[in-house]
């Protein structure tokens, strides 16, 4: 518990403003409750019938006084203004409100925010989208983004629980935690990993989405993620929930939500987090602290939100990556998920956030918006490499290294959202501005090199050099304005998506050394994006869409013989198409898509080898999708997908129409979560998760081994222990202890070893 003395001051404030929010309101309580309860009792009434049934009536004295007495407490009541409701926003031109509702059985929403499309359906929606819910987040006890993410069968990790971060792959292409999106911008969010405790809604989008959202700053491909933070809801709350995890890291969530004014129009969110003790790493260390505050003003055409997000996270022996030999003629078998072949590492991360967003109806059909936001984020950690992979039998040579980070980051976005009709075709507009300014520095130190085994480690070398301050390595700038149109006709039976993004990326590169500029470039290119939904019934929605991204270029890492060089920037083309249909209480969606870019390969020649483009990647494949509430007490969710990651112009002919190398072809996910009929307030849930082999390289001549991860769980909820809510939880997760391989082709981790997680939600 040192870490909680030494970090004093975090846990003072996030308790003390959490204590505040509440004494604020304590004495308002009551009166929200009268207020939102008096509905109830009366419905809505119009003031004046009852008075001008009054006046007709007081010339009969003997009838005068009863009416009077009766009605004088309803008069009263029905002068008050009724109870506030959080403006929608799908289908309007706001996206500061409330979220979309979620479908039949709760775990994912009718629909979301979608960047340049404002928030809108699924079944509008000309992409591959789903939007999960707070409810499915906090029912499956995930602790980041990564472990809800996985119950789509498009989406995988290439990084174990405990690592760096949570690096995603979506559609057979990466997507980095400096991609996910925060309220609909890059760059605020974590560049390791999003808390769960903030959520309320996580936004997918299947398929490039430099048009939708701008360009992503890591360069994402696969996919788009979009973290919608929590809001103070309609119903104030406060909530403890003290939480384990094996094998011994404990924690307590502390959330408060509440809402003032005299309509309800301000609105106050805290979640203050705290843990420490070993995860998932044999003699490992966790501890972390996290504070974040939400404010809101929703009036009748003004709204605004602010963000305050403190993430501290310290890590001792978090969960290794490394490289294999290319030459592999057998894969070796993975070690045991709590093993760490780098024993005595270190890693402490920092990131600080604060956001705004505004957005004013300057007419009843057209909303002008703007959001700005700054990150400060830092990395120091213990970064050993292979400096020889791992062979057939684990062993490899270690070598030692500090590498710290820093990055400093502006993004902000501003526009105009519109609705209005020319003849029979209904329009929805938005003219956007984006723009990102980042700075990046690092401290790359060599430390010495020794012989291990990723079953036998040896401990880490020493590094005999000093450690240094990060220093500037790079400026990167992109901006971009967009025009869109969805276009409507026959009650919104078909809708007409098209849109143009003009993106511009300006990337320079330092030496961390001298100081010195080394390397840099200033591109301009223009993204379309054509989009269209048939609905020959209410019901069902047959969709296609083409949509090109542009990525920037790679500034090369630590790891490559051309650490610090930039890579050309380069475009990615998507082809879809796919049809959804929602049965009433089940939505079953089905799509065929080509997405293809440039390969990226690592170089022979030199100690490290180069990262260069090579040739072409194009991934083609079919996602069958189904989620709802299967029957008045089973929900569930499903998903599969099947790709075809063939290689079209690699520099080696022989490899010609070979797969990409750590793409598998096969993903499943499954769900279902049952409120069981025999005891009240009990409900049981598990989740299947497969993963078919993928290549070690692109020649095709070694593959990793599937592997399947199943979970399981259940939670109780009571009153009768407090007189208000208090839900138990308890999950287990991969319940066989499998142990596998997380890849994306020769640079591998470990997946989590068996998880056991604890907690108990108390409302007071």
């Amino acid at each position: 518990m040192s870490y909680f003395k030494n970090n004093k001051n975090r846990w003072c404030v996030g308790v003390a403003t959490s204590v505040l929010s509440l004494c604020l309101t304590g004495a308002g309580i009551s009166e929200g409750r009268a207020q939102s309860a008096e509905p109830r009792v009366l419905p809505p009434v119009s003031v004046d019938a009852p008075q001008q049934r009054a006046r007709t009536t007081r010339v009969a004295p003997p009838r005068a006084t009863a009416p009077r007495t009766a009605r004088v407490t309803p008069r009263q009541t029905a002068e008050r203004p009724p109870a506030p409701v959080a403006p929608p926003t799908m289908g309007s031109t706001r996206t500061i409100g409330a979220p979309a509702p979620a479908y039949a059985g709760g775990q994912v929403a009718q629909g979301g925010t979608l960047g340049l499309l404002g928030a809108t359906s699924v079944m509008n929606t000309p992409f591959s989208t789903v939007n999960y819910t707070s409810e499915l987040i906090e029912n499956q006890q995930a602790r980041t983004a990564a472990d809800t993410l996985i119950n789509d069968a498009s989406v995988r990790t290439s990084t174990g629980s405990n690592g760096f971060d949570d690096t995603f792959v979506i559609r057979g292409f990466p997507v980095n935690a400096t991609d996910v999106g925060l309220n609909g911008l890059y760059g605020l969010s974590s560049s390791q990993r999003i808390p769960a405790q903030i959520i309320e809604r996580i936004e997918l989008l299947k398929g490039p989405g430099a048009l939708i959202n701008g360009i992503a700053p890591g360069g994402t491909v696969g996919g788009a993620i979009n973290i919608v933070t929590k809001r103070a809801t309609e119903t104030d709350f406060s909530r403890l929930t003290p939480f384990f995890m094996s094998a011994a890291s404990y924690g307590l969530h502390l959330e408060t939500s509440r809402r003032f004014g005299a309509n309800k129009e301000w609105g106050v969110r805290f979640n203050g987090v705290g843990r420490n003790g070993e995860a998932s790493i044999d003699d490992g260390n966790f501890r972390s602290g996290l504070g974040a505050l939400a404010i809101d003003y929703r009036g009748e055409r003004f709204r605004w939100t602010l963000d305050a997000i403190s993430q501290n996270d310290d890590t001792d022996n978090f969960r290794p990556q490394i490289s294999l030999l290319s030459t592999l003629t057998s894969i070796p078998a993975a070690p045991d998920a709590r093993s760490n072949w780098y024993p005595g590492t270190k890693l402490r991360q920092r990131d600080n956030t604060i956001a705004t967003a505004a957005e004013y109806d300057l007419t009843d059909w057209l909303t002008a918006y703007a959001g700005i936001g700054y990150r400060d984020g830092t990395n120091d950690q213990t970064f050993p490499s292979s400096a020889v992979a791992v062979n057939a039998l684990g062993n490899f040579t270690v070598q030692n290294n500090y590498y710290d980070s820093y990055t400093k980051t502006v993004s902000g976005n501003a526009g105009f959202r519109s609705q209005f009709d020319t003849g029979f075709i209904n329009h929805k507009v938005n003219v956007a501005y984006t723009g990102f300014y980042q700075e990046a520095g690092n401290a790359y130190i060599q430390g010495n090199r020794a012989a291990s085994n990723i079953y036998n480690p040896s401990p880490l070398p020493s590094i005999t050099l000093p450690r240094t301050d990060p220093r500037l390595a790079s400026e990167s700038t992109l901006t971009s304005v967009a025009i869109a149109d969805t276009m409507s006709v026959l009650n919104e039976s078909v809708l007409l998506t098209l849109g143009v993004r003009r993106q511009n990326v300006k990337v320079d590169s330092f030496s961390t050394i001298t100081g010195a500029f080394t390397n840099g470039y200033d591109a301009s290119a223009t993204t379309p994006l054509a989009g269209i939904v048939v609905k020959p019934w209410h019901n069902v929605s047959l969709y296609a869409n083409y949509a090109e991204g542009l990525t920037r270029g790679t500034i090369v890492g630590a790891g490559y013989d051309n650490v610090g060089d930039v890579l050309a920037p380069y475009k990615s083309k998507q082809q879809e198409a796919g049809v959804k249909v929602d049965w009433g209480l089940i939505t079953t969606t089905a799509a065929v898509f080509q997405i293809a870019r440039p390969s990226q390969i690592r170089t022979a020649g030199g100690t490290l080898g180069s990262l260069a483009y090579d040739g072409e990647q194009r991934n083609r494949g079919v996602e069958l999708n189904a989620y709802g509430l299967i029957l008045p007490s089973l929900r569930g969710m499903v998903s599969a997908t099947f790709i075809k990651p063939e290689l079209t112009n690699p520099s080696d002919p022989t490899q010609r129409g070979n797969d990409a190398a750590g793409v598998p072809d096969k993903t499943f996910s499954a769900g279902l979560d049952w409120d069981t009929p025999w005891v009240r307030g009990l409900a049981l849930n598990g989740r299947v998760i497969y993963t078919s082999g993928s290549y070690l390289t692109t020649a095709n001549t070694v593959k990793f081994p599937e592997w399947t991860r199943l979970d399981i769980g259940a939670r109780y909820t009571t009153t009768a222990l407090t007189g208000k809510p208090v839900t138990f939880r308890a999950n287990i997760e991969n319940v066989t202890g499998e142990n596998y391989w997380l890849t994306t082709g020769t640079y591998v981790t470990v997946g989590a070893p068996r998880t056991y997680l604890l907690s108990a939600a108390f409302d007071f």
